[in-house]
């Protein structure tokens, strides 16, 4: 399975979460595309039009390409381009699986998504069958 995994990766704690899951996934086997590990490398800097566009055009053709999206969700703190990201494979029905790190939820998010889970449970996820798991906490 081939699986593309949404997270910002801004702080210590998104970094460490990001990895923690590249990890899951890749030691169960999952062929895993991860923004952070595949950054866009041109001779634009980074920031730049070109940079931007390219970047652009690689994550969603990684979205299209996988057959499940992975989000890592901080609740009301939602990275912009994550949010995106889970829209679009929604919007192309990709499933997503929520990864809920956060202690609340936008209803566009856990409606949007496929199941909702802990990072605990991302280890033995079953992403053949894709079990329903609603969100069940806060939500606004």
């Amino acid at each position: 399975m081939k699986i593309y995994l949404a997270s910002p990766f801004f702080n210590e704690e998104e970094l460490r979460n990001v990895a923690l899951a590249e990890k899951i996934l890749t030691e169960r086997g999952f062929t895993v595309f991860s923004p952070r590990l595949n950054e866009v490398r041109t001779e634009e800097t980074v920031g730049s039009r070109a940079w931007s566009k390219e970047t652009f055009m690689n994550d969603r053709r990684f979205i299209d390409w996988a057959d499940a999206v992975v989000m890592l969700y901080y609740g009301g703190y939602s990275d912009s381009g994550t949010a995106w990201e889970c829209g679009y494979a929604f919007g192309t029905n990709t499933p997503v699986v929520v990864v809920q790190l956060g202690e609340d939820s936008n209803l566009m998010i856990h409606e949007g998504c496929h199941t909702n889970i802990s990072m605990d449970e991302l280890s033995e996820y079953d992403f053949e069958t894709m079990p329903y798991k609603p969100y069940e906490g806060k939500m606004f």
